[in-house]
């Protein structure tokens, strides 16, 4: 999978214990360039779906150990969510998780000719994972995912 910048993983090291200890999972941290300036976004879940009221809790606790640690020089808007309906897989876990639910992945290098996979996620063994699309199982080692996604709708 894409490595994290460092300031990504400066932020996941102060926020992710926080996320974890109000009963969430941290899916993805993404610092970058939006049309107004530099975003730094957090997606959150949790089994049940995260609300609104979870979100605002982790933004005003991100915010005050960002403000207190300044990881990040320079301004930047601090964004949280969910990860909606197509949820992003990012970690090695998620990929025995979400087994038999329809996916989207995309390969750094070619698998028998092809980088973009869309079928159904058979789950992971040895850091590989299986997808069935085409009426074929295609094996992919997870260093080789660029992105993967739940492909709901």
């Amino acid at each position: 999978m894409a490595k994290e910048n460092k300031i990504e993983g400066l932020v996941r090291d102060l926020i992710e214990p926080i996320i974890l200890s109000s009963g969430l999972e941290l899916v993805d941290i993404d610092y970058g360039r939006g049309p107004q300036g530099m975003i730094l976004r957090l997606v959150i879940d949790k089994p049940e779906g995260v609300r609104i009221d979870d979100c605002e809790e982790i933004s005003r606790l991100a915010g005050d150990i960002l403000d207190a640690n300044d990881p990040i020089s320079g301004p930047y808007n601090l964004e949280v969510s969910s990860p909606g309906i197509n949820r992003p897989l990012k970690k090695m876990e998620d990929f025995d998780r979400f087994a038999g639910q329809k996916v989207f992945i995309e390969t750094c290098e070619p698998i028998d000719g092809r980088r973009r996979f869309k079928g159904l996620l058979m789950g992971m063994t040895n850091g590989v994972i299986s997808v069935s699309a085409d009426k074929t199982v295609f094996e992919i080692p997870y260093e080789n995912v660029s992105r993967a996604r739940l492909n709901i709708i």
